[in-house]
């Protein structure tokens, strides 16, 4: 008999455990799309709001690990490592993943293409072919049935935080990137996306202990550097991120008449190097710049700006005059 039908299950000699069986056998997938992530689970259609807590815990790990700074202490040295950290990480994702791996709203050389993909995958937010996917597949639904962050079809928590914790939206929808799908240094950090983040973490503690014994007067260590610089600047930068799906469809000003709720957050938009100009982008996806107008600070765009000025990027898409005299007239 089963346990379901009332005759608890044995596990011993001569035992088959179906039960202890299928456990192991979920166990060891979920560990191995830690480091594979492309590995196929039917579960992931079966159940698409499931939470397979073993696959996200690092996640919850990353955010308990924060409550260190209560035992590593602090030091100017760490508090300003994680906020530089922060916005160098940030530009990578609101730059390079959003504006052109998602929007290809510039171009550059392959080799700044892998340098900036490399620098965002620091981020912890999965590889840059799952971003670009997932991004583009909100802007197809915005706001509608297909949008798995929308807090007007899923609730404010979800659209914050509970779509990347599902199932359903494990898998790069590698349909959705064709374009970035022929460059394999994109595949390997899109489908081993845990590498990047295993060696960061690696490299702030190591240079935390490094600096503990060559420049003691810092006042900061192994620990110390890796909860402020890694864990407390990563939970930052990814709250704030996903600020932009939960907080920037409630609240802000509209200058378009979009079809959805997008709005501009001028608070986001600082915290975010621009990303909170979120109503422009909604209007006119294509432009490397969101900030359309001159009192709208958009920091990534300047930072573009000065990159195509030294020839790393190129080609800076713009936003048409029309859109621009559309904004003026709301």
């Amino acid at each position: 008999m089963t346990a379901a039908q009332g005759t608890p299950l044995r596990v011993g000699r001569g035992a088959d455990p179906a039960g202890a069986r299928g456990f192991a056998r979920r166990f060891w997938h979920s560990t191995v799309r830690w480091f594979d992530s492309w590995t196929p689970d039917e579960r992931d259609a079966s159940d698409p709001r499931g939470v397979d807590w073993l696959r996200v815990s690092p996640f919850i790990v990353i955010h308990l690990a924060c409550l260190a700074v209560f035992v590593v202490g602090w030091s100017p040295f760490a508090l300003a490592f994680a906020a530089a950290f922060y916005v160098v990480r940030m530009f990578a994702i609101t730059a390079f993943y959003h504006r052109y791996f998602s929007h290809r709203a510039f171009r550059t050389s392959r080799a700044a293409q892998f340098c900036f993909a490399l620098l965002g995958a620091t981020a912890t937010q999965r590889g840059p072919l799952w971003w670009a996917a997932h991004h583009r597949a909100h802007h197809r639904h915005s706001d509608g049935e297909g949008d798995v962050h929308s807090p007007e079809r899923q609730g404010f928590w979800y659209s914050h935080v509970g779509w990347i914790l599902a199932r359903g939206n494990f898998r790069t929808r590698t349909e959705l990137v064709p374009d970035w799908m022929r460059f394999p240094e994109l595949r390997f950090l899109d489908r081993f996306d845990a590498l990047v983040p295993l060696a960061t973490m690696a490299a702030i503690w190591g240079l935390g202990a490094l600096l503990a014994r060559v420049a003691p007067g810092l006042g900061t260590d192994g620990p110390q550097l890796f909860v402020w610089g890694y864990a407390v600047s990563t939970v930052v930068l990814y709250h704030l991120t996903f600020s932009i799906n939960s907080v920037a469809h409630r609240v802000g000003s509209r200058s378009f008449d979009t079809p959805d709720e997008s709005r501009n957050n001028w608070l986001l938009a600082l915290l975010t190097l621009g990303e909170g100009w979120h109503n422009n982008h909604h209007r006119y996806q294509a432009s490397a710049r969101q900030g359309f107008r001159a009192r709208e600070v958009d920091l990534s765009y300047l930072a573009l700006r000065a990159m195509q000025a030294v020839g790393i990027v190129r080609h800076l898409r713009p936003v048409p005059e029309r859109v621009l005299r559309e904004g003026r007239r709301s």
